[in-house]
């Protein structure tokens, strides 16, 4: 068993995502991500742009950040974002520990300003899914986030 499947059910079953979405999402995030790859995140979300769009799967692995959406009426896939994280600009998230919610918002490499919301649903859930977000994207090499060779 590969690396990123190891590490995709327990990242899905921390955040409560069920394992029936988990199977319909899994053939499109191997499409993106290498099977090396250790997943650090994977949870429901919303656009809080586009709030009838349908539901929105996050992955956050090392290296790459996926988004797939499964729309409402005939519940089809399709690939929303997928980006190595040291293509992302601007990349911010916010957490209201009350309410249990974390805002995601980052640039993708065609200028599009995107933007997900994470219900965690109690604030240590929401913490933690904070804390991730901090290893993912603060804890890059310097020469990584800047662009430059190492």
């Amino acid at each position: 068993m590969d690396v990123f499947s190891r590490t995709f059910l327990p990242a899905a079953a921390e955040t409560a995502v069920p394992i029936s979405t988990t199977s319909r999402h899994m053939p499109v995030f191997r499409r993106c991500v290498s099977p090396n790859e250790r997943t650090v995140l994977v949870t429901r979300c919303q656009r809080p742009d586009q709030p009838m769009q349908g539901d929105y799967l996050l992955l956050l692995t090392r290296r790459r950040l996926v988004v797939t959406q499964e729309t409402l009426l005939w519940r089809r896939l399709r690939l929303h974002l997928n980006s190595e994280l040291r293509h992302l600009d601007h990349v911010t998230w916010t957490t209201d520990s009350r309410a249990g919610i974390v805002e995601l918002a980052v640039t993708a490499v065609d200028g599009i300003r995107e933007r997900f919301l994470i219900k965690a649903g109690d604030p240590a859930r929401a913490s933690r899914i904070e804390a991730l977000f901090g290893y993912a994207f603060l804890a890059r090499p310097l020469d990584a986030r800047s662009g430059a060779a190492a």
